[in-house]
Order: structure tokens, then sequence, then C-alpha cells
């Protein structure tokens, strides 16, 4: 049984990103494309293609370009900037997205290539990859999300494939097909003039395969760009001769004309991946043997330093004892003296010292930096392997007790950096994972979840040789790639609770590229201590977990990701914020890792059931209700009508034209440019879109509003101008006063239903010692808060009088409206001076200023307002506790009932 994964085809985030790239285009005309063209010049050869065809100017791109960066807050690009190639045409159109590694890069990108399709007919695409795990990882996702898509697009004809050089021929179906045709090609077949793709070929008539590829002037989507920084994969990607490149990654090291920006920080506030915790597994101190770790190695212009840790004598607190401590030595410095005198480190004298080979002591041992003596690895190993099996086994219990259709199947991930080491003679990482498995699942409280016998809980995916022995890999043989294909087919089965293979161990070589939603634990086992980078390694487990009806979790209880490290919580948090510092160049505000250690479980306070306040409170609050939106169509066609009255002018399209100058037919041939301009399309009559109909369909309004709305702004005539681009910019302005009408006429009602108060009781809150407050006045004994102003707000609550209790209310707790749920903050109850108790709800921000705030949050804020006064509770806005009246209560409380 497998797993079908659910996609959300309604994530905001995702919709933004597609349409900042979609928006780009605006103005593109609808389905022009070369039907039919030559393949080449030569009479004798000519064969049919069916190119992509990009109709807007440099000054409308550039537009467009500017637009969507002031929409996403984003800095705008000055000019348009182009990529230049020596001897290739420059590339003019050039967008970067950043996103998040596990918010759905490649579902964003796809989903991009349908929305391009049908909205201006674009049909040939290029995805180019730096590795064989991410082409696998591509090739997985498009089919994962080929029903997806046809729910969303239709039965649309799409045809994808991974380029092979003994293939070519299927080049001609790309070429010469009116369909979505998308070709997935590794930067190994491209970055170097001796590639195939580059070689005339007999069965390709006489052509080249990149030939072929440069006929239909393709959009080529670059996954993961810092990896083509190089100048080869830079030319290769210039001799496609694209109509635009779009390079989407989480690390960008050049920016070209970025148009959307989904940074780590951000991703991990949104809680759009899962919280990342750190269970740290560090050697115990054994004073009876030295310890000796090589920081680091500088060189200077006299002398070479060291940086080494050591265990050495200091003066604790007035106590003789033993600290360990960062030392810094050089040439012919003595351990046995910078210790303090310790016997076991009497022989430890530098007598070499180098940047390239570490340090050597004259007792012949040495170390290379990030190398320790006096740790045995494997006892590290052991530890680690069973704190990862003993957290992969309680968070199986606790997902056990969700109800049926919320369980999600937990998986494990380890890392090994020697296939040997599972797979060999010794196989000593397989002995002690079976000797941890065998001794925690007879532990009584293991029993109930019924687990798997030994040989069915884990399995290693490795690259294998030609008889079948796994072996060591550097992620980038055909080997490799069979073991890609292995990972990615089972990803939905293992994802079925009936599954029961639960610990993956794989080749630290298949890091990059693939993961797997419900990985919960990753463990990294080296010999020394790891070096992968942070972002890499936790990125297998980022994306959020899938239930067993395939849906997303979007519980943050449930979606935490626990790093098992050999190395200090400190020490890999601070090396994680300094990548994501380097790789973003932000700095990185917030603390994004969590000590697994400092784990806390919020307990619910039964008591408060029979309390009066608490069972008044939830009385008045706990009714559902739905909404029905009273549409003044009137004020809508008006207020649409000058929106759309107010958009810049819009020109006639043309084409650009660039002239240029054949250098040499040698190695491949040179061109200069030695011009660029625009020239009028001449004879050409614009298709005239359905604008009712394609308006209809995306705002579900009537035939007569939306005509109405087109009269009154007098802009018709940009519309015969222009059909697409003013099309475009209508529909941005119509979907923005339509969300703000539907809010402004929103009506509640009850529906009958209400919150269940038994919820409190079994959703005890797991939450970290840093992020909690101990209050007194609430129905938890301590409150779990995300921001100062939260923090600051409890604080305040807690120690007024006059407040009797207050409640954080749970995720679970949420109001409908046409923008997604509502999330209210706050449940109170507060006394005044005459003893009279006000029972109302709180919304917190930083600002009450609403053109401060983001129109969705206003929006959602007026909705919360409208549903609690259907319940005749009132709803305030406030910035602090300590601002907080009794009077702003009673105020708003008097508008209960008014219209």
């Amino acid at each position: 049984m497998t797993v079908k994964i659910k996609f959300d085809p309604n994530q905001t985030y995702q919709l933004d990103a597609v349409q900042s790239v979609v928006d780009v285009f605006a103005g593109q005309l609808t389905g022009v494309s070369d039907q039919g063209a030559p393949l080449t010049d030569d009479a004798l050869f000519e064969l049919p293609s069916v190119r992509n065809v990009v109709t807007l100017t440099g000054e409308d791109l550039l537009a467009n370009i500017q637009a969507v960066q002031e929409r996403n807050g984003l800095p705008q690009s000055e000019a348009l900037i182009e990529t230049v190639t020596e001897g290739e045409p420059p590339v003019t159109l050039n967008l970067n997205v950043e996103m998040e590694t596990g918010t759905g890069k490649t579902y964003v990108y796809l989903r991009t290539i349908y929305e391009l399709n049908k909205q201006y007919g674009l049909t040939k695409f290029v995805i180019a990859v730096p590795s064989i795990a991410i082409r696998e990882g591509v090739l997985s996702s498009l089919r994962l999300t080929e029903d997806h898509f046809k729910l969303l697009y239709g039965a649309v004809p799409v045809d994808f494939w991974i380029y092979d050089s003994r293939q070519v021929s299927r080049l001609r179906q790309f070429a010469s097909s009116r369909d979505i045709q998308i070709l997935i090609i590794n930067v190994s077949a491209f970055d170097k003039d001796s590639n195939l793709l580059y070689r005339q070929d007999d069965n390709l008539n006489g052509l080249a395969p990149i030939d072929f590829i440069q006929a239909v002037r393709p959009v080529v989507i670059v996954d993961e760009p810092q990896n083509f920084e190089g100048d080869q994969a830079r030319r290769g990607l210039a001799r496609m001769r694209p109509s635009a490149l779009m390079r989407y990654s989480a690390t960008h090291r050049t920016a070209f004309n970025t148009v959307y920006k989904l940074g780590p920080v951000q991703a991990y506030d949104l809680r759009l991946v899962k919280q990342i915790e750190v269970l740290s597994v560090l050697d115990a101190e054994d004073f009876n043997k030295p310890y000796i770790k090589l920081v680091s190695v500088t060189p200077g212009k006299a002398t070479v330093k060291a940086k080494v840790e050591i265990d050495t004598w200091a003066n604790l607190k007035g106590s003789p004892g033993i600290k360990r401590r960062a030392v810094t030595i050089g040439k012919d410095s003595d351990l046995f003296a910078l210790s303090g005198g310790r016997e076991v480190y009497r022989d430890f004298t530098v007598t070499d010292i180098s940047v390239d080979d570490g340090i050597e002591f004259g007792n012949g041992q040495f170390l290379v930096p990030g190398q320790t003596i006096g740790v045995n690895p494997d006892d590290l190993m052991r530890a680690q392997i069973f704190e990862t099996v003993r957290e992969h086994l309680r968070r199986e219990l606790r997902l056990s007790r969700l109800p049926a259709g919320e369980r999600l199947k937990v998986l494990s991930l380890f890392f090994i950096d020697r296939v040997a080491n599972y797979r060999g003679e010794d196989a000593k990482i397989k002995r002690f994972f079976e000797q941890a498995y065998t001794e925690l699942s007879q532990e009584e409280r293991f029993r109930g979840l019924k687990l798997p016998a030994l040989d069915q809980v884990h399995a290693g995916y490795f690259a294998e040789d030609r008889s079948g022995n796994a072996k060591d890999t550097r992620g980038d043989s055909q080997a490799d790639a069979d073991a890609y294909e292995k990972i990615m087919q089972d990803k939905e089965k293992l994802l079925s609770l009936d599954e029961p293979l639960r610990f993956i161990f794989s080749h630290s070589a298949l890091r990059e590229g693939w993961d797997n939603p419900n990985v919960f634990q990753i463990c990294t086992l080296n010999e020394s201590r790891s070096d992968v980078k942070k972002r890499q390694e936790i990125g297998r487990g980022l994306r959020l977990p899938v239930r067993e009806n395939g849906e997303r979790s979007t519980d943050e209880q449930v979606n935490r990701l626990l790093i098992v490290a050999n190395e200090s919580y400190k020490d890999f948090a601070g090396a994680l914020q300094q990548e994501i510092e380097a790789d973003t160049g932000e700095k990185a505000t917030r603390e994004i890792t969590k000590n697994a250690r400092e784990r806390r479980t919020i307990k619910f306070k039964k008591e408060v059931l029979l309390d009066e306040d608490f069972q008044a409170l939830w009385e008045r609050i706990k009714p559902k209700t739905r909404y029905k939106v009273n549409f003044n169509t009137p004020k809508f066609i008006e207020e649409a009508a000058e929106q759309i009255r107010k958009l810049p002018a819009v020109h006639a399209p043309a084409y650009s034209v660039q002239r240029g100058r054949i250098d040499t037919f040698k190695d491949g041939g040179s061109v200069t440019l030695t011009g660029s301009g625009e020239a009028s399309i001449r004879g050409y009559t614009p298709f005239m879109p359905d604008v009712l109909g394609h308006l209809q369909r995306e705002t579900e309004l009537t035939r007569s509003t939306l005509v109405s709305v087109l009269e009154k702004s007098g802009r018709m005539d940009s519309f015969r101008l222009n059909p697409q681009k003013f099309l475009d910019m209508a529909l941005h302005s119509i979907k923005y006063v339509l969300q703000g009408a539907m809010v402004d006429g929103i009506k509640y009602e009850r529906i009958g239903e209400n919150y269940d108060m038994t919820q409190f009781e079994s959703g005890e809150l797991e939450t970290y010692l840093s992020k909690t407050l101990d209050v007194q006045h609430g129905i938890y004994d301590a409150v779990a808060y995300d921001s100062t102003v939260e923090l600051q707000f409890a604080q305040a609550l807690d120690r007024r009088e006059d407040v009797k209790l207050f409640v954080k209310l749970p995720k679970w707790f949420v109001v409908p409206t046409p923008l997604g749920n509502y999330e209210p903050d706050w449940a109170v109850v507060i006394e005044d001076a005459g003893q009279e108790k006000l029972y109302f709800v709180c919304e917190t921000k930083s600002t009450k200023d609403s053109t401060k705030l983001r129109n969705s949050e206003n929006l959602k804020i007026e909705c919360g307002h409208a549903h609690f006064h259907e319940l005749g509770v009132p709803f305030v806005l406030e910035t602090s506790g300590e601002t907080l009246t009794a009077e702003a209560v009673k105020r708003d409380a008097a508008t209960i009932g008014s219209t």
C-alpha cells in the first residue's frame, strides 16, 4: 500500500511565487509562436519546429519586473540585467526566484510551466540540473504531480523526459510538437565543447542535438543555479538560446532580477517547514586520558598557529578542578605545561605544524582540523544511534494517539560515510542499530506500538557495483542514479503505516536532491565530526510531513525535525545560522534551531474546567459560524473601475531586434552583438481573447458586473491596443478590490456546532523552555509564545489584578474567512472597577496602524471582529497588555448589533 500525496493548490506563498514569474510576461501576446518554422535555413534539411516567441520589449519586461518587485517588497532592478556570454547572443530575460529548501520549489516551477502555457501558449521548457540526485528528484516530482495538475489544468498534453545522448532522436518531437515539452538535462551534458550535444549526428539529418533545442527558444529553468557559476556551465546555458532563463534556489550567488524571495528565516517563522531541534551527543569527559581537539590551523607572516581544545587544571569558584578550554599553540608548545601539569599530556610536545597537514607531536600522534584524540568514535556512533532510535520510538508513540486519518508514518534517516560500516564484514553501524532497536523495542511503554521485526524495520539505499555490492561513491555516477531512482520510487510507499521500514541508511554522498516529508530524525554518522553543510543536512527532512490520508500536517506539535549531532547544540546552531547569513546575505536575527534537551510539556489545569470564569468565557466563544457576503455591486463596480482607470499606460507590442556579426566558425563559432532595438509588428492583428470569459473564470463575477467595470474604467482602448497586457493588469485590480468588497459585506451566522472543550484536555503542548512563560491566570501552567509582543502581553496580563483569566487560543480554534482561516490570539476575562466581569477576545499586533499591516492581516481582523460580534463577544485590537482597558472592551461591546 502507498500513500498518495495530496498537493494543496491554494498555498498562498506558492501561488505568489508562480504569479510573480507569470506577471513578468504581462502583455505577452497569447498563443504567438512560430508554428512549423524551419529548423534550419537549408532547404534540403528543412524540418518543422514550434518555438516560443516573447513579444515584449525590454522596456516592457523591465516595467513588469519592477512592478512585481515593488509588490513583493524587493529591491527594484534599475536596468534589465542581461547575461552576456562570449560567442552567444545575450539572454534578455533573466529571473531569480529564491525559495527555502522544503517549501516546494520544484512544485512552484512546474506549476509555473503550466501557467505560462495556459496564459501565453509557451510550450518548450528545459530544466537544467546540477546532479543526478536533483535530476531524479525532478523526474519524480513530475510523476507525482501529474494527476494533480490534470485536475487544475485539464488534460493538457505534457511530455517530459531526461536527455540521453543515446536517444537524441527524441529531440525531433521536442522541436516539432505543439504540446508542452519538458526536457530535463544534467549540466554534465552541456558544460564541455566535447559533449555529444554539440556533435553532428547522422540520425538527426546531420544536425547536432543542440540545434533542435536552439531552434525552439526554450524557457530554461535552472535548478540550484549556484552550481552553474563556472564559465563552461554558463556558456552551455547560453548555447541553448533560451527565450528566458529562470533560476530557482534557496542560495543564489548572483542576483538576476529577483522577483520572489522566501528566505529560511521567513519560511521558519511562517511554519512552512518543520521546526528544527538538535540533540547533542558528546563524548563523556574522561579525564583519565588526554583529550585534544584540533579546531583550526592559521598561517601567519612568521609563524603558524593552531587552536586546540584540551582539559586543563583551573580554579573553579575557589576549588581546583578540570575545565575544557581552547588554547593557542605553535611549534614546540608543550601541552603538559599548558594543561597545568596534567600527567596525561606529558609526551605531547608539538614537533611539526602546517596548514596542510595539521599538527604532529613528539610521541608520533598527529591531528588534522576537526580530528580529536581521546574520543572513541565507535562509542559516539553507538550513542548517536541509540538516541535516534529512542527519539524515533517516542515520537511514534505520541503520534499513534492521533485520530484515524491524522496519524503519520515516522521515518529516521542515517547518513554514513563508509558503506562497509553497514554492509561490510564488521558492519558496526548495523550492529549498533540492531542492539539499540532490540533493547528499546522491548521496553514496556513501546510494546503497544506492535513494532515490526528487526529485519523488516531498517534498510540501506546505496549505489552498487556490477556484482550488486554496495560501494562508497561521490554521488554522481550511474550507480548513484540507480540508488536515487529506488529512493524516489519508494517515496510514497514509505509513507504508509503498513510499510514496516522505518529506519533508512544512506551514503553521505546521496544527501543532495532527494528527501522524504516524513523524515523526523536525521543522524549523520562519521568517523570524525561531521563537516557537512548544516543546511544541506537538514534539507532532507525539512518538508512538512504527510498524514496517512495524504494531506500535509499543519500541527506545530508534530512538525519537528530532530538532528542528532556529534557536536554541541550551540556549535550546530551557530554553524547553521552562519551558513544562512553567508548564503543569503541576511542576518539571521531569529533563533532557528531548538535544543531538544530543553523540551517542556505545558500541562493543562484540569480544575480550570470547573472554574466559573472559564465556563462563562467558553460558553460565549465556543459556537462555530459560517459566513455569507452581502455584496454591494454598485460600490464594487465604482471602486474596481477607478482602480483600472489608474493603471499605467499600455503600449502596442513590439519585437526586440538584435544584430550580430559572425566572427568565426571555429570551435563552435563566435558571434558579436552589434546593435539592438525594437520594431513594431507590421500587419499584425492582435489575438483578441475572450476577456469576459477569462475574467469571469478567475473572479466568479457575473458578466454584466464585469462589463460595467470595464465600461466605467474608460480603458477599453488599452485592451484593443495590447489585449493580453491589459487583461492581466485589469484582473489584478479587480481581484484586489474584490477581496475588500467581500470582507466589507461579510455576515456571519451560527451553524449549531461548537468547539469541543475536551480538546484542551487532550492537547498537552510540547514546546521549549526558552519560549514559555509561567503564568498564574492561564488555563495551562505556562504560555507558549511566538513573538516579543505575545510575551510582553502575557506578562502584563498575568501581573494585573483585574485579569481573572486569559487563554492563548489554540491553533485548532479558527474563524473561516474568504481569505482562509483566521486564528484569533487571546480570550480574556477582566473585572472593571464596578466588579463587573467582561468576557472578550483580543488580537495582538505590534501596531494599530492599518497602513503598516498587510492587507490580508487587516481583512482577516475585520472578519474576526464580525464573527465574534455575531456571538455577542467584544473584539479588540491591542499592542500591549498594559494599555488594554475595560473601557475599550465596553466601547466595542456597545457596537454589537449595530449596523
